[in-house]
């Protein structure tokens, strides 16, 4: 067995866990959203996310890309009573002050990532928060690209540098960790 991968393999967990982790919604915007690949699919599973953290108490960042040109995030994805939701011009968002100050002062080791564009600001991103030493998770079925060729590139590549490659229904069963508690009775009924 080649110690050097057990010992890379040890210093990251394989579980998203509630306790570690904060959920990061990217540029999910009005002027924006449409002309990504299955957007509602996207918008649905952002959602689902979003009330999933609330429920587990997962502090949740949103971020808008300039929103005097791509507009303010879309009404479906209502930022709930502790979401924080920043605007920003980095790609980036470890790049722009406000945004790393905040998820730095979370305390979280894991960073689970949904928006768009897949190949640009998710990238960039999860790149970034990988650079610092986080452990980051990309949730596929909730992150969009304009063609389905950007969003498999950047699947790939993330993959490749470390990052997690998630669906919603992955991330929802293991922040929750075991059936039967109220937690999961309440939160079943979006992800059936």
């Amino acid at each position: 067995m080649n110690t050097t991968f057990v010992d890379d393999i040890r210093g990251t967990d394989m579980l998203i866990r509630a306790a570690d982790s904060a959920l990061v919604i990217i540029d999910m915007q009005e002027r924006l959203v449409p002309a990504m690949q299955a957007p509602a699919r996207t918008i649905r599973n952002a959602r689902t996310l979003m009330a999933c953290a609330q429920e587990m108490g997962v502090p949740v960042m949103m971020t808008e890309q300039y929103p005097t040109g791509l507009g303010k995030t879309v009404p479906d994805l209502k930022p709930g009573p502790d979401t924080v939701v920043l605007s920003k011009m980095h790609f980036s968002c470890m790049e722009d002050a406000d945004f790393a100050a905040h998820f730095r002062a979370l305390g979280r080791k894991q960073a689970v990532l949904a928006g768009m564009e897949a190949h640009v600001c998710v990238l960039q991103t999860a790149a970034s928060l990988i650079e610092e030493g986080y452990e980051v998770f990309v949730v596929s079925d909730a992150t969009a690209s304009r063609t389905l060729e950007s969003e498999q590139a950047c699947i790939a590549r993330l993959s490749a540098a470390g990052a997690g490659i998630a669906t919603t229904e992955m991330v929802v069963f293991e922040w929750l960790g075991r059936a039967g508690t109220p937690a999961f009775k309440k939160l079943l009924p979006l992800i059936k």
